[in-house]
């Protein structure tokens, strides 16, 4: 070949189901490297040209995530070395909207010619809240400049935002309406499971409706759910009969990728065959999500050891935790660098298996067995137990290889053992579904009573401290939106609703006996908060976005507030008892 040429790979499937990934080197060095998709007949394009001695890509920026909240962040990401010669050092640089540059400099390494490594900044960035944007790049490769600059730098838009304020105690005892906000004519079509995007600016709710096995599940879009505004968009992948079929579960990541579990034996539906189903992977942008692609669809990935998956969680990234109803164990799925939309490459996936304890799934395939991820673990649902488990992320050790599966060649598949894992509700549920955890709150939706029933997990055992009562037909997942209101699924009706609360709704006699006194109000550095009828109940206090900025959970008669360092503006105060709740308003001027 000529150097400096450019020539075509010519890549022919008859079959058209790809699989096939090469590389191309010259003089011995990796200067391409190429993954087929679906389809029958492609060219790859590459320059038969040596690579340069010194040429370290960016390739990406991992953290802070597209969507992300405020608080300390840690830049990190990945880097690749297209050069020949093997890096030892080199220096990574960020600035956050053009502002002051930080560099940190990494050494002992040893990076070959087209390998990856990740790197993390040692200097965290204090985000705030709103638009920004990260500049990161690479310089002093092995203490000189590297050859090719044209790949040494990245930059990432992102939002920043609050976290989802805590107020599920409003709810309780009886504090709350309910509004359906939307029905089978948005073309909710037996709904199992919502999440909400994780971009603030968006304001979208996703819910998963599982329809029919001959035509896959679908996706309801509403945007401004509940708001006056609202608007719903229906979109259904070109192949949902492979990839979304019969959808239990759907669960987003703070990159913009959801992922669906698959409720089905056999994703190919040859009840006679094989199992081979599993999780799969979706971009949100609704330029890839459900156009066309191939004759694959639009999934980004898609594993296969999980038959009649039941509910699905987010970890990070493309890493997702999925309830095996078929081997009755928990599954981590990390789906690594996803394959494109419509390709069919898993080379590079690790899936482990949990196995210490039995989930049972519903007999009837009908109410899933739903799983949340908060702080640092994993709540699972165990419908047929009629319990709630729970497994602490990063514990334990690898062990065998499982007999069941993969069913295709990923990088590994191992069993973990000695992790740590607990049983932290096994009574007062009937038929448990989904799931959701905020803070020292853990809320469970029981498909039989059409109730949420909400437990303290602050310590163990845990304890039922309420139950919502919303009267659903067939309650099935549930979430906490942004503002921190609950909102739920209803399989059976095919709506989808929100919980609310309403200070005025069942509102207690006993009120009249319970006066608070702020004092002064305005107030600048401190204020006192009297309370006339002395009960001891907790205090709260939330900005107007609903960020919780002070608790007390043991007041009786007065407390004295440091608000000094409170942004100007309304703050709402909310003091309850065991069996009455007072809200009142004050401002920090």
């Amino acid at each position: 070949m000529a150097e400096g040429e450019y020539y075509d790979l010519i890549y022919i499937d008859s079959y058209g189901d790809a699989g096939f990934s090469f590389d191309v080197l010259v003089n011995g060095y990796v200067i391409e490297h190429f993954e087929t998709m679906s389809g029958s007949n492609f060219a790859f394009t590459f320059q038969a040209s040596e690579p340069q001695p010194k040429d370290l890509e960016l390739y990406s920026i991992k953290s802070p995530y597209v969507n992300d909240t405020e608080g300390s962040k840690v830049i990190d990401g990945v880097i690749f070395n297209r050069g020949t010669e093997t890096v030892s050092s080199f220096d990574i640089n960020y600035q956050i909207d053009g502002g002051s540059i930080f560099t940190h400099s990494l050494t002992g390494l040893s990076i070959d010619n087209f390998t990856s490594y990740h790197y993390e900044h040692t200097d965290s960035w204090d985000a705030t809240t709103g638009f920004h944007e990260i500049k990161a790049w690479v310089s002093n490769v092995n203490g000189s400049d590297d050859q090719n600059n044209q790949n040494d730098t990245l930059y990432k838009e992102l939002e920043i935002g609050t976290e989802i304020p805590n107020i599920i105690d409003q709810f309780l005892p009886n504090y709350y309406s309910i509004q359906e906000v939307g029905s089978s004519s948005d073309m909710l079509n037996l709904p199992t499971d919502l999440d909400f995007h994780p971009a603030y600016s968006k304001n979208e709710l996703w819910v998963i409706n599982k329809r029919n096995e001959n035509s896959g599940g679908s996706t309801t879009i509403y945007s401004n759910p509940g708001e006056n505004n609202q608007s719903s968009q229906l979109v259904v992948d070109g192949n949902a009969w492979h990839f979304m079929s019969l959808p239990t579960g759907i669960a987003f990541s703070k990159n913009g990728n959801f992922a669906t579990s698959p409720g089905v034996y056999d994703a190919n539906h040859q009840q006679s065959g094989s199992p081979f189903t599993g999780p799969s992977l979706w971009s949100s942008d609704l330029s890839v999500y459900g156009q066309p692609s191939g004759g694959n669809g639009s999934h980004l990935d898609m594993l296969h050891a999980s038959p009649y998956s039941q509910g699905i969680a987010s970890e990070e990234d493309n890493v997702f935790w999925v309830v095996d109803g078929y081997n009755n164990d928990l599954v981590r799925y990390d789906f690594a660098e996803d394959h494109g939309p419509g390709n069919s490459f898993h080379g590079d996936a690790i899936v482990h298996r949990y196995k210490d304890f039995s989930i049972s799934k519903d007999p009837n395939n009908k109410v899933p067995s739903h799983i949340t991820i908060s702080d640092g673990w994993a709540y699972i649902v165990d419908y047929g137990n009629q319990r709630v488990m729970k497994i602490e992320l990063n514990t334990g050790s690898l062990s065998s290889t499982p007999s069941f599966g993969p069913f295709e060649s990923i990088e590994e598949y191992k069993y973990v053992t000695g992790y740590n894992y607990e049983e932290i509700v096994n009574s007062g549920l009937i038929e448990p579904c989904g799931i959701e955890v905020i803070d020292d709150r853990m809320l469970v939706s029981d498909y039989a009573t059409g109730e949420i029933i909400i437990y303290d997990i602050s310590s163990f055992p845990v304890s039922e401290i309420g139950r919502i009562n919303t009267g659903a037909e067939g309650i099935m997942g549930i979430a906490i939106g942004p503002n921190g209101n609950i909102w739920y699924v209803d399989y059976d009706s095919n709506t989808l609703n929100q919980v609310y609360v309403d200070l005025q709704a069942s509102m207690s006699s006993d009120l009249e006996n319970i006066k608070l006194q702020i004092a002064p109000n305005p107030a600048t550095n401190n204020f006192t908060i009297t309370n006339y009828g002395n009960e001891t109940g907790i205090l709260t206090i939330h900005d107007l976005t609903g960020k919780m900025v002070y608790e007390n959970k043991q007041v009786s008669n007065s407390a004295i507030i440091d608000c000094s360092e409170w942004s100007k503006g309304i703050y709402g105060i909310t003091f309850k008892t065991d069996h009455s709740l007072v809200y009142e308003k004050m401002i920090v001027q």
